[in-house]
């Protein structure tokens, strides 16, 4: 018989039988969508937390700092500045920035001094404390930051607010006020909902005119000083899932290296005096790099390093992830393996029954000139079968469980969205098919070794 004879006979079967064919396919479609829906889940799961990583720890990115050197002494120009750099070796200046900016992968690269917490003052006397920072304002958008509105700009006197820094501006009076009382009545709820509504309170900010300022808290007199107006060019949008309340926690100003310098003067008690003297001298504490892909962070950080530079990244998350996840996922493979070992204990009894009622069939197929090899592959086949229908009904199942999780998780609220990889779906087939292949060996084997000429006049 050829192999075209053999399957249509093994189809035939299939069809025959119909509750043996609709048991064994019920068994082998749960430990199917059990294998599918649960790595589906676990592949789910580790995506949604390695983006809730790569928002929060940018695994994209690394941080460069100053390497190791000889440190030099006082300042100097022209060949003064040649030794320096020569001493300094390890030093993170504007050309090996412009370097790095040139390197494969490298998507952007700029500094972000941290110039310390500011109040931040509008022109309606409201006020706020605000993290100032300093880097290319250019390059924003290059480092995955959406403006809400207006846009990137490179004007002295121009900064950028994130979402969190247009919220909870109240004037110095009504939050003075406010603190007091909660400082008179900690537990007091209707003051505590009053403060958090005054936390989220949205403010229109941009191309308004603010001013920073700072106290000088070393002196008895606490001295204050107000920076010259700025105006607002950008307001940079919230990360998706962030609410107004997370995002007031965090209030950052943006603003260039060439305004951060001019604030230094204006507010040099107030400001990172660290910071002042690196803008002068064209050089960095902290420089940022952002990177087309993970894959290349390690490439990107070897050149980096051959220029004496330190460099970090936060991949070490996203492994400790990947261990974690794979060890759900094997465990999950192991609940679905353990199913389908329940089901194929179903496929053997039912073809082993069937082996029985079908005697005279293989008695008749062996006097035809059928030999055991031809008959051992039919049932096989038909245990292959099983194994197919079974799975691609367990595809099915494992979409509609999906899907209700997606409903229900949805109802709850949370961003987590449930997806089926296209690289589980073969996996599931594959354990079905091996399933029910494996099931119907031993089958085949006892009916390969029926007596034709016994089989055929007990029936």
């Amino acid at each position: 018989m050829k192999i075209r004879d053999i399957s249509r006979m093994a189809w035939d079967q299939v069809k025959r039988r119909k509750v043996v064919t609709g048991l064994c396919m019920t068994g082998i479609s749960i430990g199917c969508a059990a294998i599918i829906v649960a790595l589906s889940i676990g592949q789910s799961a580790q995506t949604y937390v390695t983006d809730e990583v790569n928002r929060n720890f940018k695994m994209d990115e690394i941080t460069v700092t100053p390497g190791g050197g000889i440190p030099s002494q006082g300042g100097g120009s022209g060949g003064a500045a040649q030794n320096n750099e020569n001493l300094d070796p390890g030093k993170l200046t504007a050309q090996k920035l412009e370097i790095i900016k040139s390197l494969n992968h490298v998507v952007a690269a700029a500094p972000f001094e941290d110039a310390g917490y500011m109040q931040m003052l509008t022109v309606d006397n409201k006020i706020a404390d605000v993290q100032v920072k300093a880097t290319d304002l250019r390059t924003l958008k290059e480092f995955g930051f959406k403006f809400k509105q207006g846009g990137v700009t490179d004007l002295p006197g121009m900064v950028v607010l994130n979402y969190g820094a247009t919220l909870g501006l109240i004037d110095n009076e009504t939050r003075q006020k406010l603190y007091e009382q909660m400082g008179a009545d900690p537990f007091n709820s209707d003051l505590m909902n009053q403060y958090n509504s005054l936390s989220v309170l949205p403010s229109e900010m941009y191309r308004q005119q603010v001013q920073l300022q700072a106290t000088d808290y070393s002196t008895a007199e606490g001295k204050v000083k107000l920076s010259s107006a700025l105006q607002v060019g950008g307001i940079l949008a919230t990360a998706e899932g962030t609410d107004d309340l997370r995002a007031s926690y965090e209030k950052i100003m943006y603003v260039s290296l060439e305004t951060a310098a001019m604030l230094t003067e204006q507010l040099s008690f107030g400001i990172n005096n660290g910071m002042s003297p690196n803008v002068e001298e064209n050089s960095y504490k902290t420089v940022t790099v952002k990177v087309d892909s993970t894959d290349n962070i390690k490439s990107v950080e070897a050149m980096i390093q051959k220029l004496n530079l330190n460099a970090m990244d936060n991949l070490y998350q996203q492994e400790m992830l990947k261990e974690q996840f794979d060890m759900i996922k094997m465990a999950a493979l192991g609940i679905g393996v353990f199913i389908l070992v329940i089901a194929s204990i179903s496929i053997i009894v039912a073809m082993t029954m069937s082996t029985h009622q079908r005697r005279r069939q293989i008695g008749i197929m062996k006097v035809l000139g059928a030999n055991m090899g031809q008959i051992r592959n039919m049932f096989i086949t038909e245990a292959a079968l099983l194994g197919l229908l079974g799975g691609l009904l367990g595809v099915l199942f494992s979409y509609l469980i999906i899907m209700g999780l997606n409903k229900l998780v949805g109802t709850a609220g949370d961003s987590l969205n449930f997806f089926i990889p296209l690289t589980t779906i073969p996996v599931g087939l594959a354990f079905a098919i091996m399933t029910g292949v494996l099931s119907g060996i031993y089958p085949a084997i006892s009916a390969s070794r029926t007596d034709a000429l016994t089989a055929i006049k007990r029936d």
